[in-house]
């Protein structure tokens, strides 16, 4: 009895010393890894910063070497991003200083730089265009793949690994060998520089992305949900429509995301599938060329306006982006 009674207490005592010597490891290890995730998104927000100052830079300070940190702020790169101007004469730019008073904003930035302004650009437009091209195509494409992808998922379809294969070698080429082609064949259809062309061209190249990551997030939901649901009186769509698309709604996010991303920064179709109607800002802001020189600061400044619509939409998505890409949809 006195030995039982001896050894019975030291258990617990040597438990808690053991976890008394792990907790300060799990809580080192734990600091340590927030501080290399701190250290690496600000790596990655260096060039996001550097962006966001030179936009708001004179030409003399973009050029200044070694980078200035500080500088006075000025809408230089705004103002020429949006507005098409011309140089001024002496007489013509003493007279417009003389007036100065009277001018916006804008046409001030313009006359410390011996510009007068003749209109606005075509950047909003071709803001405009990509708005229009990567949410119609990203719709498009998942929406499609949706449907297909609850196929694979739900019936025997025969050579189905034949099938997602051949689906997904469609994203194994580059746009660039694909490009020519589809040039050629947009010219006979009347498609090349229309919004149309670029929407379907975009849809098609998503479609293997979108059926393959739905396909997962369907898979694991139970059949057994649509069976009860069929059991009731749904038909096959309204258990797809009711019941699978709001377990889905995880992976659907996340494929909207991802299909979105790629349609928004796409290059090589914008700029050879295009011409003016229909072309994107990405090959705009790649090709914009200031009067003598490369104007970085509205170069900067287009990057900015062009990263915030796809920043909100991501941002607006963040929880089920997140949850998509972790866990997927419900486990069975």
């Amino acid at each position: 009895m006195s030995s039982f009674e001896e050894t019975g207490p030291r258990a617990p005592v040597t438990e808690s010393i053991r976890v008394d010597k792990v907790r300060p490891r799990a809580r080192l290890g734990r600091k340590l890894r927030a501080i290399i995730v701190v250290i690496v998104a600000i790596i990655l927000l260096v060039p996001v910063a550097v962006m966001v100052l030179t936009a708001f830079k004179s030409r003399a300070d973009v050029v200044t070497a070694p980078p200035k940190i500080l500088f006075e702020p000025t809408l230089e790169g705004l103002v020429f991003l949006l507005t098409e101007r011309s140089q001024l004469g002496e007489e013509a730019l003493a007279e417009a200083k003389a007036n100065a008073d009277n001018l916006g904003i804008f046409d001030r930035v313009a006359l410390e730089n011996g510009q007068r302004i003749n209109g606005p650009s075509d950047f909003l437009r071709r803001l405009r265009n990509s708005i229009i091209i990567a949410f119609g195509a990203t719709f498009a494409s998942v929406t499609l793949g949706l449907f297909a992808a609850y196929g694979f998922s739900r019936f025997d379809v025969p050579g189905a690994n034949d099938l997602l294969f051949f689906i997904l070698s469609g994203r194994m080429l580059p746009a660039v060998v694909v490009t020519i082609p589809i040039f050629l064949m947009y010219r006979q259809l009347g498609l090349h520089d229309t919004h149309a062309g670029m929407i379907l061209v975009y849809t098609v190249f998503n479609l293997s992305l979108t059926v393959w990551l739905l396909k997962g997030f369907i898979d694991e939901i139970p059949k057994e949900y649509e069976e009860a649901a069929m059991v009731d009186g749904y038909s096959r769509f309204q258990a797809f429509y009711k019941i699978v698309v709001p377990q889905a709604a995880t992976g659907i996010a996340a494929t909207t995301v991802f299909s979105l991303i790629f349609v928004w920064n796409e290059y090589a179709f914008a700029l050879m599938l295009t011409s003016e109607t229909a072309r994107t800002a990405p090959p705009a802001i790649a090709t914009m060329l200031g009067r003598g020189g490369i104007e970085w600061s509205a170069i900067a400044a287009g990057t900015l306006a062009f990263l915030i619509p796809v920043l909100i939409v991501i941002f607006a998505m963040r929880k089920h982006l997140l949850r998509g890409v972790t866990f997927g949809a419900i486990r069975q």
